[in-house]
C-alpha cells in the first residue's frame, strides 16, 4: 500500500428525506414511559412481514448503555408465534465474548435467566474468531474503495466476510442505540453489521480510515463520513431482509427518549438527528485538565478509552486528559499487539509506514485514537502530541510505560477537589456524551 497521510474528511450531509422514512417516537427532550415503548415496537413489528421468517436479531454487547430489558420483551411477544426461530446475536466487533451471567444481566434476566425470560430464543456470542461461523460476501474493489473514502485509500480492496447468522436467516433485525462514534461520525444501523458481526478486514480497513481522518475531527460529525459509507457498502452485500430499531438513550443507560424503526439506513439517519442534540455537550472554553471517569462496563483501555476520544476535543493545547478507572487492570487481553506499538499519533505511523504497514490496522488506529492529535519527525524520532493523556488505572507503571503512557496512582486523586478547580473538568460516566467547543456547534 501507498504511504498513507491523515486528511480532513468530505462528509457528504445526510440526504433529504432519509431520516423521515423511519418511524419515530420522542425526540430530544422527554423520556418515553415503558407503555409507550411496547406500543411503539408492538405497532411496528404487527405491521411488518415477519411470519414464517427465521429472525437474526442484533444487539449490542456490555459495552453500550442501553436499556435493552425495555425493548427485548415487547419484541418477543410480537414476534412469538409469527417467526419460525429468533437467534439473538451479541454484535461483539472483536471484543471479548460475554458471559452467561454477564448476558443475563444485558437482557435482563438474571431472575430467571435468558432462557426464562424469552422462551424459543438462543443467544449467541458473534463467533468473530472462529472460521466456520463467518461467510464470505466476496470483495469491494480497490477502485470502489478508493472512490468511498476520498481516495484515503487507492490501492486496496476489502474482503467482506460476516455472521453466518446474518446472511442465513430471513430478517436482521438491528437493536441498538445511536451514539457519537469515534471512527464513523455517529454509531448505530448498518455498523452493526460492520464491524459488530465481522471480522478483520472490514474492521482494520474501516478504522484505519477513521483514523486518517483522525478521531479528533470525524467524532459525532452529522453526515455520511467516508467510514460511514464503507460500512453502508459492505451491508449492500448482505442479501438476507434488514430492519433496525435505534434508540437515544439518556440517564446513564436507563432510559430512552426516543425511538425510531425502519431500514438500518433510515432508522440510524433519525436517530443521529437526536443524538447530535443530546450526547453533545458543548463548553465555551477548552480545560487544561480532565479528568473522565470510566464506568465498570468499560472493563479494559480497548473499550474504556471512550473517555479519552470524547472529551479530548476540549482539552487545551499542553493540556491533559486523565483515564480515571481503578477496576480496568488490562490494556487490551483481545489485541496484545497493542504492547508492540504501544500509542502515538497517527503521524508516527504513516512516516514510517514501512515499519507498520503489516501490524493489524484496527490495533493501530486505536493507538491514534488514544493520543489524539499530533506531529512526528522522521528526521529527529521526534513525537509531539497536541495533549498528554495518562491512566490513572491499576495497570502497573511499568507496564504503562511499555505502552508509552504515563502512570498515575488513582488514590493520589482528590476528585471532590478536582471538581472545584475551574481548570479541571471532571467527567462522570464517561464514555457516551461527547464534549466539544462551543465554537464547533454543528447547524441541525
Amino acid at each position: 500500500m501507498s504511504e498513507p497521510t491523515a486528511t480532513t474528511p468530505t462528509i457528504d450531509p445526510i440526504p433529504e428525506g432519509l431520516a423521515e422514512q423511519a418511524a419515530l417516537l420522542g425526540g430530544a427532550d422527554g423520556l418515553l414511559t415503558e407503555e409507550q415503548i411496547r406500543g411503539f415496537v408492538t405497532e411496528q413489528l404487527a405491521g411488518a412481514d415477519y411470519d414464517g421468517k427465521s429472525v437474526c436479531l442484533i444487539i449490542p454487547d456490555g459495552t453500550r448503555s442501553v436499556p435493552l430489558p425495555k425493548v427485548l420483551p415487547a419484541i418477543h411477544d410480537a414476534l412469538a408465534g409469527r417467526a419460525s426461530s429468533v437467534t439473538v446475536l451479541i454484535a461483539l466487533g472483536t471484543h471479548a465474548a460475554m458471559s452467561e451471567e454477564a448476558i443475563d444481566k444485558l437482557l435482563g434476566s438474571t431472575e430467571r435467566g435468558a432462557q426464562a425470560t424469552y422462551p424459543e430464543w438462543s443467544v449467541v456470542n458473534h463467533a468473530w474468531d472462529d472460521p466456520e461461523q463467518i461467510a464470505d460476501l466476496g470483495e469491494i474493489s480497490a477502485e470502489r474503495i478508493a472512490e468511498l473514502t476520498g481516495g484515503l485509500l487507492t490501492d486496496i480492496p476489502m474482503r467482506v466476510q460476516i455472521n453466518r447468522l446474518c446472511v442465513e436467516s430471513d430478517v436482521n433485525l438491528i437493536v441498538g442505540p445511536v451514539f457519537p462514534h469515534e471512527v464513523v461520525g455517529f454509531s448505530g444501523g448498518n455498523k452493526y453489521f460492520f464491524p459488530g458481526c465481522s471480522v478483520h478486514d472490514v474492521i482494520d480497513i474501516s478504522h484505519w480510515v477513521g483514523a486518517l481522518i483522525t478521531a479528533s475531527r470525524i467524532i459525532g460529525t452529522l453526515g455520511i463520513t467516508p467510514v460511514r459509507q464503507l460500512v453502508d457498502a459492505a451491508s449492500e452485500l448482505v442479501d438476507a431482509e434488514k430492519q433496525c430499531f435505534t434508540m437515544d438513550v439518556v440517564s446513564g443507560g436507563q432510559d430512552l427518549n426516543a425511538i425510531a424503526y425502519g431500514d438500518p439506513q433510515a432508522a440510524w439517519a433519525a436517530m443521529a438527528k437526536i443524538s447530535a442534540l443530546t450526547h453533545i455537550t458543548y463548553v465555551e472554553r477548552p480545560y487544561q485538565r480532565i479528568v473522565a471517569l470510566v464506568p465498570e462496563m468499560y472493563e479494559d483501555i480497548w473499550t474504556g478509552a471512550k473517555g479519552f476520544y470524547k472529551s479530548e476535543p476540549v482539552c487545551a493545547d499542553g493540556g491533559e486528559v486523565i483515564l480515571y478507572a481503578p477496576h480496568i487492570t488490562e490494556v487490551a487481553v483481545m489485541h496484545p499487539g497493542l504492547r508492540d506499538i504501544g500509542y502515538h499519533n497517527i503521524e508516527y505511523f504513516t512516516k514510517q509506514w514501512d515499519r507498520f504497514q503489516d501490524h493489524p490496522w484496527g490495533e493501530l488506529a486505536h493507538s491514534t485514537h488514544v493520543t489524539g492529535l499530533g506531529t512526528y519527525d522522521p528526521e529527529t524520532g521526534e513525537e509531539t502530541q497536541r495533549v498528554r493523556r495518562s491512566f490513572a488505572t491499576s495497570i502497573p507503571p511499568e507496564v504503562c510505560a511499555e505502552y508509552n503512557v504515563p502512570y498515575i496512582d488513582p488514590a493520589s486523586l482528590d476528585l471532590e477537589a478536582l471538581r472545584q478547580d475551574p481548570d479541571t473538568l471532571v467527567i462522570d460516566h464517561a464514555g457516551e456524551v461527547l464534549f466539544r467547543l462551543a465554537e464547533e456547534r454543528q447547524s441541525l
